[in-house]
């Protein structure tokens, strides 16, 4: 296997990684998600960034290994309770696509984790993950509620 960025790379975290992290991050968000009238946890893909590691010019997308970042994205919509201004919340998890690792955060400028590409997450640090992301996730719905009134 590659130790650089190339399309089974991104596709082991997008179709592997993501998936079992939005599965631990519903897991700790199902109060949150009820408190709203819909929810979406997405996996994206940026295919407006061109990489700038890309050799050609190809058509940027997960099968060509060229895009610069994948992640997910948690839309919250339509919260309405008495007293408090309906409001959406939406949150991204940004995979940063380097050209020999990734990183993981909640932006493009933060990083919370770095790792090769093709590593095993272990149970324990999807885990972390998912938990600090979903705490991230509450501290933005507590800020906006604090705001909203």
């Amino acid at each position: 296997m590659a130790e650089t960025k190339d399309k089974d790379a991104i596709q082991q975290i997008y179709n592997k990684v993501l998936p079992k992290v939005a599965e631990r991050i519903y897991q700790h968000l199902t109060e949150v998600v009820a408190l709203f009238d819909d929810f979406r946890l997405e996996k994206v893909a940026d295919y407006w960034t061109r990489d700038k590691d890309a050799a050609s010019d190809k058509e940027i997308s997960i099968e060509n290994g060229n895009v610069a970042q994948v992640g997910l994205q948690l839309q919250l919509l339509g919260f309405q309770r008495p007293g408090v201004t309906a409001f959406d919340l939406q949150k991204d998890l940004v995979v940063k696509l380097d050209y020999t690792s990734y990183t993981v955060g909640p932006d493009r400028n933060t990083a919370w984790e770095e790792k090769p590409y093709f590593y095993d997450w272990s149970n324990q640090e999807l885990e972390e993950l998912a938990v600090r992301w979903s705490e991230a996730i509450i501290d933005d719905l507590i800020q906006q509620l604090q705001t909203a009134k």
